[in-house]
């Protein structure tokens, strides 16, 4: 048995694919990196350095809903309604959705009633957080609809960052800056050199490409019209966030990034919910991708082909990663050296995560202005290769079969768990 298996590594060993697979391997993190470094600090250069431009006269800014959609949220929400009630902007409201929350999630929100700004719309039954949104979209008067999640605390100056986009006709939504606040364990301090090193860094990047793979679903504004335009949010997807920034794109809507409207939000906190949030997000990347695939025979949507090409290429790198790691500890632990891999680290290897480092040091270092306790959380960023590439790549890899299904045919319902997991 054993030397059946020996026999079949060497000769996948010298395979040209296997080789391909080992360049691919090594030169897309170093591409990558050396990419989207450069492009987030074009973007830094020309639009983080000036002020913000607004267009609208002081006393004709548009009104804003504020629309919260929860499901168990008890934990969290109080917080977060006692920040988003302290805007700075002269004409908001605010709607909680309670979909059908089994805790105390409505009993907190109540709470606040007694500010005029907030209404809840109560749901007996869960039926998801599209769904949600879509039910309190009649509700809302404002010409634009900020979306947050519920555990996500507002700086008071958000609006006052997000809205002056929506001058240009052509911007159909903005994507907030969400910084971690549960920085308390290990786990989360490398999500939050994530968020700055690796989610606001592609956002920047994606904005000099011309389009963004995902708005936030933490915090992002979106303007009315556009969303009644393409349907609202899509409930069959577990994604609906991503889902609904390629429909935008697609009726050519422009989507921005904006860095100055920051919030703080929780992440989770252990392995396991950790583990299920990104198997979510990957699972819900790969239908979308299925759903649009349309997008790459169509010269309209060239400008789209990017982020389709990112998407699939990162989704293949990471099939590579978890492939060749196999192969290799299978080679190893029957005794074979496996072809362009060594427990000790070499060149390429070294070069690799110098520049996964390099990238994670270079995201702090542009976040800082507006996080100043992310470069405390350098040093854990030499941990990020080792531990979080696998995560990820194993969550990508095991979201490939949802590549080739179709959506579920009824709504995706949330289930809200903080408490203990983290999730």
């Amino acid at each position: 048995m054993t030397a059946a298996i020996e026999n079949f590594l060497r000769a996948v060993q010298d395979t040209p694919a296997y080789w391909i697979a080992l360049i691919y391997f090594a030169a897309y993190p170093i591409a990558t990196s050396i990419l989207w470094m450069t492009t987030s600090l074009m973007f830094r250069w020309r639009w983080e350095r000036r002020p913000l431009d607004v267009d609208f006269a002081p006393d004709a800014l548009p009104a804003v809903t504020v629309l919260i959609p929860a499901h168990n949220e008890a934990e969290v929400i109080g917080k977060a309604l006692d920040a988003v009630l302290q805007l700075d902007y002269p004409d908001y409201e605010v709607i909680v959705i309670d979909d059908g929350s089994t805790d105390a999630t409505l009993v907190q929100a109540q709470a606040f009633r007694g500010d005029a700004r907030l209404r809840i719309l109560r749901k007996t039954t869960n039926e998801g957080k599209a769904l949600a949104l879509n039910d309190a979209l009649p509700l809302a008067r404002g010409e634009i609809i900020l979306v947050l999640d519920a555990d996500t605390e507002p700086e008071p100056d958000l609006l006052r960052a997000m809205v002056p986009h929506f001058a240009s006709v052509r911007v159909g939504a903005v994507t907030g800056n969400p910084r971690v606040r549960n920085t308390g364990t290990f786990l989360a301090r490398l999500q939050s050199i994530e968020f700055s090193s690796i989610v606001s860094l592609l956002r920047r990047s994606q904005r000099i490409w011309g389009r963004i793979v995902t708005v936030s679903g933490v915090v992002a504004a979106f303007r009315r019209d556009a969303l009644l335009d393409v349907g609202g949010f899509s409930p069959d997807m577990p994604t609906e966030d991503i889902d609904l920034t390629w429909k935008l794109q697609k009726r050519f809507y422009d989507i921005r990034y904006e860095p100055r409207a920051i919030c703080g939000m929780s992440v989770p906190v252990s392995l396991r919910g950790l583990w299920k949030q990104r198997l979510r997000w990957a699972r819900g990347l790969m239908q979308v991708l299925h759903r649009h695939r349309g997008v790459i025979a169509h010269w309209k949507y060239r400008r789209m082909w990017p982020m389709f090409a990112e998407s699939v290429l990162s989704t293949l790198w990471a099939l590579c990663f978890v492939v060749l790691t196999t192969i290799w500890i299978l080679s190893w632990a029957i005794g074979v050296p496996p072809v362009g891999a060594s427990p000790i680290p070499n060149l390429w290897g070294m070069t690799i995560g110098t520049m996964c480092v390099l990238q994670l040091i270079v995201g702090a270092w542009i976040d800082r202005r507006y996080d100043r306790s992310i470069m405390r959380m350098v040093p854990y960023a030499v941990w990020y290769p080792i531990i979080y590439w696998m995560l990820l790549a194993l969550a990508a890899v095991a979201s490939i079969p949802w590549l080739f299904r179709r959506p579920q045919s009824g709504p995706v319902r949330w289930d809200t768990r903080r408490s203990g997991a983290g999730a």
